[in-house]
């Protein structure tokens, strides 16, 4: 395109006199379509604005996005100079809800047939600004400034290079049938995980793909079509503690992405399967940004009663964070009602976490950690005649453990508890001693990790000491 033409402002474009008649001859327009298009054009501002409510979204939507481009708006090469394309298709996801009746549609057709097929330059830009004149009195929602320059941008930028070589070729297809918004939505969601996967631009391309997801995701549609796109599973990496303004933002979108997946049962099974609980609790830990700690927690409180999350967040030591996060000085009435609940909630969960089922449960299956029972007085107070059942079972495979496994947490927690059995069970050191802990609790006293030998010391102290100096002894 010649620069002085890049340079006409909308009014001056509009001014032309475009052969909309010889179009349709040509049957590069149809009939109806030179009705629609002689409905708005060169009709007063007060008639078209009627027009207006029912043709904005949708139309956005399928310029920055349809299916029959193979390059859509922003993935080009001048990444960098597409701010405001990408501006252009965030609005239109913002406003997709305000079509109401059948009138939309009619105009995209046309609109978009134009753009796909007729390839005069003038023609082009004619159309554009027609969609440009449209935004300028779309109640204010958007910006003169970046729709003129997503215009443009589109114009000198965006016609897919396949079309060319298309109509080289004499392929070109014009009558191709476009497609229902679903089938949009789900084919943008689609080039969005593209994104997150192989962004087009190094710094550009993931923040647009995340902000357009933050809007799309509150719909259904998108939100089924993106947990097919195994679209959760590119969330994870970015949620990590952010210091920039840039990253805060786009940590920020991330997180909300997942505050919206958070109310879909598909997404909470992928989000389950994924490490996006330590990545939430680790945000939340080194976040002083209001807006961030607001949306993690708001995550946290819808999948806590989900699936192990419950269990997985005591673990990971969340009601202690929500204890200090509490203390902290938080403006947002909102924030401090989700952690009051989040708390609540978590109280629910040792609840029916320190029970002797589940603990039973976790020592049976070797995975031992510092879940809340195993320093919960009220449990080994409840419990302790529980370790009697089938010949001390669970004792017995809590010693093998201190011979078997490799895992100093385990082997900590596991001379912790056998700590707790001397101290509660009116017999507890005869019983160790009689199944021959002494001797495997002692070697651990030099083991190289110091959560192991501060545990085994315990252990063997309250095996000498007894119940009756267990008291003096607590760590």
């Amino acid at each position: 395109m010649p620069a002085d033409q890049t340079e006409l402002s909308t009014d001056q474009v509009l001014r032309r006199d475009i052969p909309w008649e010889t179009y349709m001859t040509t049957k590069l327009i149809t009939g109806t379509g030179l009705q629609l298009l002689r409905r708005y054009d060169k009709k007063p501002l007060n008639y078209k604005a009627q027009l207006l409510d029912d043709v904005i979204a949708l139309l956005l939507l399928y310029i920055c996005f349809f299916p029959h481009f193979e390059y859509p708006v922003i993935q080009l090469e001048e990444f960098h100079r597409s701010a405001h394309a990408h501006l252009l298709l965030q609005h239109s996801v913002s406003v997709i809800g305000s079509l109401h009746d059948m009138d939309g549609p009619a105009y995209i057709r046309v609109y978009v047939s134009i753009l796909r097929d007729i390839f005069k330059e003038e023609t082009v830009e004619y159309v554009l600004a027609l969609i440009d004149e449209m935004l300028s009195d779309c109640s204010g929602k958007v910006t003169g400034l970046y729709k003129r320059r997503a215009v443009r941008y589109f114009l000198r930028y965006g016609r897919p290079k396949a079309h060319e070589s298309a109509i080289a070729n004499g392929t070109l297809n014009s009558k191709k049938e476009i497609t229902t918004i679903n089938e949009v939505l789900k084919g943008l969601v689609e080039w969005l995980c593209a994104q997150l996967k192989k962004p087009a631009h190094p710094s550009g391309g993931i923040p647009t793909a995340i902000s357009c997801l933050a809007t799309l995701l509150k719909e259904s549609v998108v939100r089924s079509s993106f947990v097919q796109a195994d679209g959760v599973r590119l969330l994870i990496p970015l949620i990590s503690p952010a210091s920039t303004q840039q990253s805060i933002q786009l940590l920020y979108e991330t997180c909300l992405c997942l505050w919206l997946l958070s109310y879909y049962e598909p997404a909470v099974e992928n989000l389950a399967t994924s490490r996006s609980l330590p990545r939430l609790i680790e945000v939340i830990k080194g976040s002083t940004k209001e807006k961030v700690v607001r949306v993690v927690v708001l995550t946290l409180r819808n999948l806590l009663h989900k699936g192990a999350f419950g269990a997985q967040m005591v673990d990971l030591g969340l009601p202690q964070l929500v204890q200090s996060l509490k203390a902290q000085a938080w403006s947002d009435e909102d924030l401090l009602e989700a952690l009051n609940q989040l708390e609540d909630g978590l109280k629910d969960n040792i609840k029916k976490l320190s029970s002797f089922d589940m603990y039973k449960q976790e020592i049976l299956l070797g995975h031992i950690d510092w879940s809340p029972m195993h320093k919960d007085p009220i449990f080994w107070r409840e419990n302790i005649t529980n370790f009697e059942e089938h010949d001390f079972q669970i004792l017995r495979v809590l010693i093998t453990i201190l011979d078997t496994s490799t895992d100093p947490r385990t082997l900590a927690v596991a001379c912790y508890d056998l700590s707790q059995f001397i101290q509660c069970h009116p017999a507890g050191r005869v019983i160790v001693n009689d199944l021959k802990a002494k001797d495997r609790v002692m070697k651990l006293m030099n083991h190289e990790n110091a959560e192991v030998t501060k545990n085994a010391l315990l252990c063997i102290q309250r095996l000498f000491l007894g119940a009756k100096y267990a008291s003096f002894l607590q760590a």
